[in-house]
This record gives structure tokens, sequence and C-alpha cells, in this order.
């Protein structure tokens, strides 16, 4: 058995993207980000919470980034060789984005958004490709916030997969009469639909796409 320090978090998981070269893993001392958000418009404090990454075989932990008081990260990814990491900066009304290069050892910033560019941070998260912040709201509103913008009303129960040049990916599902699962293609500048896929995504280590049907 290898011993792994990792500051007491006992919980990791794959980083999306690094095909099981890194694993992540926070302490959620506030919740996890919208939790958090939520704390501080309510006028708490938010204690700010650990991200720290482990390598895969050798278990080298590492922590790019020590966030400060009222500061919170999100899920992180791995985008084109590097970890990408998502902090919210309450006190300054920030959303940041950064990247680690783990070859240089260097942290730089990517993008600084302000934090009203984003109705909430419900479901705020980072996906690719290219690189992009994106949010799925409660109320079934997707909003594309950077690099590109768009938003527009999707499903109840749908919920968004990739991206392909203008085309988004999402899925959809349906519990009564009986489970199914569709993959709905959308224009990224409309948000219509203009195609429907039977079957289930599965993405695959090295990067193929399958769908189950």
């Amino acid at each position: 058995m290898k011993r792994i320090e990792t500051q007491g978090i006992t919980y990791i998981e794959p980083l999306d993207g690094s095909r099981g070269e890194w694993y992540w893993g926070s302490d959620y001392a506030s919740g996890d980000l919208y939790e958090a958000e939520e704390l501080f418009r309510d006028g708490h404090p938010v204690s700010q919470n650990k991200l720290i990454f482990v390598h895969y075989p050798d278990g080298r932990v590492i922590q790019p980034v020590a966030a400060m008081q009222g500061q919170y990260f999100g899920r992180p990814i791995f985008h084109q060789g590097k970890i990408t990491i998502l902090l919210a900066d309450f006190p300054a009304g920030k959303i940041r984005i950064l990247q680690y290069d783990d070859a240089l050892g260097q942290t730089a910033l990517v993008a600084e958004i302000p934090r009203s560019a984003v109705k909430d941070c419900y479901n705020l998260t980072l996906e690719t490709s290219p690189l992009m912040l994106i949010r799925q709201g409660m109320d079934g509103e997707f909003q594309m916030i950077w690099p590109e913008s768009a938003t527009f009303p999707t499903g109840e129960r749908e919920a968004f997969l990739f991206r392909d040049g203008e085309k988004l990916y999402f899925t959809t599902w349906q519990n009564e009469p009986e489970y199914w699962e569709k993959i709905l293609v959308r224009s990224m500048n409309t948000g219509e639909v203009i195609e429907r896929i039977s079957g289930v995504l599965m993405f695959m280590p090295n990067g193929q796409k399958w769908v189950l049907t």
C-alpha cells in the first residue's frame, strides 16, 4: 500500500481530460461553489476550500493555488496538457480561470470575468473543447459565459455534454413510463435543436465518443 499525504482530503476522483494521469480532491469547507456563494450573499463568512491534485502512478501531490478567505474553487478540468482551475473571488466580484503547467511548475491567469456576468454559480463549470465557462441554471437556462456568449432555454431534464464547433450536445432523459435517453444537438448561436440521436453517450479514454443504443 502507498501512503498519500492529502492534507486530510480522503476522496479524490479522476481529473476530466487527463486520461487517468491526474486525480483531484477538495475539502468542501463551505459546501460546493454554489453553496459558498449563497453564504456570501447572505452576509456570512466564506471559509476557503483546499484543492489538491494527485499524479498517477507515483502519488505526487500538488496544490498549485491556495485560496484566501472569501475565495472558493469549483470543479477543475485538464486542457491541452495543463490543469485548469476555476476560482471564484467573492469579495473582489471576480471569477478567475487559471492553468497550472506541471512541467514548468507555474500557474498562469487565463481569464478574469466579472461575477456579475453570471446569474449565479449554480452548475458553473469549465468545459472543453475549446476551453469555455458555462452555466446551467435551476430554471433550465443554459449560458455560455466565456470566451463566447450565448444564452437560451433548455429542457427540464437536459444536461450539457460537449461542444463540436458551432454545435452543442446535450443529453435528455425520461423516467416514465420507461426510462430512455437521447442526445440533442443544438445550434450554439440560437439554441435550436437541429438533430436528435437516440442513445446514451460515453466518453472513452482515447477521446472517442460512443453512443450506446
